[in-house]
């Protein structure tokens, strides 16, 4: 019984010295109201972004154990101003590979997502692979 619970102390102590990498890619929006028109920016033509989750026994470990790299959306004091729709769950490693491979633009507007969804095991997320893909247009504010 007492190499069981040191067994456990020890499996705890080393989950909680694991060390976690978080990357973010994000575009700051201003606090003060400026009002924007179509003719503000010049848009890019669609580009696109793509990330596939894979799941085993219900959990995403290459998000959990690995470096996270994701989209920051207007939550938790970062934002960046994604104009039409929210990004949420596995479509936001999407976004972040869209804005990587596409620097230098101010905007994110009308963003399309996809999502392919692969679970061999009775439809669950015991083994499931889901891939998305993000398309939109980017924008820049004209210089005047």
């Amino acid at each position: 019984m007492k190499k069981f619970r040191l067994f456990l102390i020890c499996g705890i102590a080393v989950l909680f010295m694991a060390s976690c990498n978080t990357y973010h890619h994000s575009m700051r929006e201003p606090n003060a109201h400026i009002e924007y028109y179509a003719g503000d920016f010049d848009l890019s033509e669609a580009v696109y972004g793509e990330a596939t989750v894979t799941r085993v026994l219900f959990i995403d470990w290459e998000h959990t154990f690995g470096t996270e790299k994701i989209g920051s959306l207007p939550t938790m004091g970062t934002t960046i101003p994604v104009l039409g729709l929210e990004i949420v769950g596995g479509a936001n490693y999407a976004l972040y590979d869209m804005m990587k491979k596409n620097p230098g633009y101010d905007v994110v507007i009308y963003p399309q997502v996809e999502s392919y969804r692969h679970a061999p095991v009775l439809g669950t997320d015991i083994y499931s692979k889901t891939t998305y893909k993000v398309t939109a247009r980017l924008g820049k504010l004209k210089k005047k």
